[in-house]
């Protein structure tokens, strides 16, 4: 775990974001080569704080209680391209930093995950490390996973076995930060927060409803917006974004009343995530219609266990309520 100072300065800096947003936004590449400069020393400080060590449980993994952790993550959405087979990766995530481009999680030995070791995946998923050492790029919200239980980390990593294996290589990223995987390094020690995943997953529903909106469905990394340094903004978490993902504006989900969900039943929320539908009787469209229905046949909310997605819209209902106007989504509508 990152020592006390490490997160003070992390901390520190996002405190600062806000005055020094004008000035990053006039000059946003002189200041990321300046936090590129800055990465080697990050990745120093890094290698003397160490990292989370994460365990996959002995013995083979469930592929299908796999299938539906794959479901409550919305059917890793993100590594499937509007055309193609599921998970075989190509989709393009552009960025203020560049595009990206998602992996083939397919179990294909040259372009996949087929030559990967369990403990190779785990590792990428959970610690944010590839199989040459360096660091994942935080696009892929790895820092989130890492509290993702040990059991359901193995039980997903056996369902993507049963993948069809799907040759497809992925594409270089297009960025233009310097020296950009010391400066992924350097952003996982100043704006991430190590968390050590449990053994097995919650199951008291208010404790588990948590763990899946944070470490499964990570509802916050659309739902709550990024500093200009790319970083979730937490004194607005799940207060909706309007620079989303692919440029959409994503709602308020907090329970304000006026411009959150706090009019909402938990059972208009699980309504949402199982059937896509609003309490208006309109229906989610793009990203969210995604994750409900999952891409290309791979699975999304709505084939996830019911009492989860309860457990999840019942959290929900509890969190800071934050008067964040995003757009005039109905959300605060009786």
């Amino acid at each position: 775990m990152a020592p006390a100072f490490l997160r003070l300065m992390a901390w520190g800096i996002e405190g600062e974001t806000r005055r020094w947003r004008g000035a990053v936004a006039r000059r946003p590449r002189r200041w990321f080569r300046r936090l590129s400069v800055c990465a080697l020393g990050g990745s120093l400080l890094a290698a003397c704080s160490g990292s989370e060590v994460t365990h996959l449980p002995p013995g083979p993994g469930d592929a299908k209680r796999g299938e539906k952790i794959a479901a409550l993550a919305g059917g890793c959405g993100c590594h499937s391209a509007e055309t193609g087979a599921p998970l075989s990766g190509e989709r393009e995530l552009p960025t203020p930093f560049g595009t990206f481009y998602s992996s083939n999680l397919t179990p294909d030995r040259e372009t996949g995950l087929g030559a990967w070791t369990d403990e190779e995946i785990d590792t990428a998923l959970r610690r944010g490390r590839l199989r040459d050492g360096t660091t994942e790029a935080p696009v892929m919200p790895w820092y989130a996973y890492a509290g993702m239980a040990d059991d359901d980390a193995r039980d997903l990593i056996a369902w993507l076995r049963t993948l069809e294996p799907v040759r497809r290589q992925r594409r270089a990223d297009e960025i233009w930060i310097p020296l950009p995987r010391l400066a992924f390094r350097a952003w996982v020690i100043l704006f991430s927060r190590f968390t050590t995943p449990p053994r097995s997953a919650p199951s008291e529903p208010h404790a588990r409803g948590r763990y899946l909106v944070d470490h499964v469905a990570i509802c916050g990394d659309c739902h709550t917006p990024r500093t200009v340094f790319g970083s979730p903004d937490r004194s607005l978490a799940f207060a909706g974004n309007a620079q989303g993902p692919f440029d959409e504006v994503v709602p308020n989900i907090t329970p304000n009343k006026v411009t959150g969900i706090g009019n909402w039943t938990a059972d208009d929320i699980v309504s949402v995530l199982e059937m896509g539908m609003l309490p208006n009787m309109d229906s989610v469209s793009g990203l969210m219609a995604e994750l409900v229905d999952g891409v290309h046949g791979a699975p999304g909310y709505a084939q996830a266990p019911l009492a989860d997605l309860r457990a999840m819209a019942e959290y929900l209902r509890t969190v800071r309520p934050i008067a964040h106007a995003v757009r005039d989504s109905g959300a605060g509508d009786d």
